[in-house]
């Protein structure tokens, strides 16, 4: 996205490139682009035009979706979780928008947090088969904060890793990030 090759990009424009993505799906405007990323509008326009450009398919797979979405009333996660979305029969303009922009990001989110909660099933199943003292405190997102004894830190990490990067298989593999701290301010 930022022309910068793959081993060089940095936490910030993964972030950033994150927003966008994200952003783009749920149809955010340029205006709240450029809000989100401290950028001015202009460029925040430019990131949207070229990410439509790079990737057509998706503009595509966005009209598809929401066309699908208000023909049959609703939309499916990968795992078949419907989200059904009324909206996009109103009246009122507003409404219907905000429909779309649920119809284009439910597939995505919706299937993001299925696969979290596979994940939080193979981390419990996992402690309780090792008879660890760890226990899940959270989850947030694609984030999950363990709570665990320092002598299990080492097989906790293994655990997260294994279970959140096979919790589905995808074209494009799951990578997890592991930190630690001795509190819950201290782990980002």
């Amino acid at each position: 996205m930022f022309k910068t090759p793959i081993d060089q990009v940095t936490k910030e424009q993964r972030s950033d490139a994150k927003a966008v993505n994200f952003g783009i799906v749920y149809g955010i405007s340029d205006f709240g682009l450029a809000e989100q990323l401290g950028i001015l509008r202009k460029k925040a326009k430019e990131y949207i035009t070229e990410y439509l450009e790079q990737y057509a398919g998706i503009k595509t797979f966005m009209e598809e979706i929401t066309k699908k979405a208000t023909e049959d009333g609703y939309v499916e996660t990968l795992f078949h979780r419907r989200r059904y979305i009324p909206e996009l029969k109103a009246s009122n303009y507003m409404v219907r928008q905000f429909g779309s922009r649920v119809a284009m990001n439910t597939p995505i989110q919706g299937t993001a947090a299925d696969i979290m909660k596979i994940a939080m099933i193979k981390v419990y199943q996992e402690l309780q088969k090792r008879g660890l003292q760890a226990k899940i405190v959270l989850q947030v997102h694609d984030e999950m904060m363990i709570e665990a004894p320092e002598t299990e830190k080492e097989q906790i990490k293994d655990i997260l890793k294994q279970s959140m990067e096979s919790a589905i298989s995808l074209k494009v593999p799951l990578i997890a990030d592991i930190g630690e701290a001795k509190n819950w301010y201290d782990c980002k």
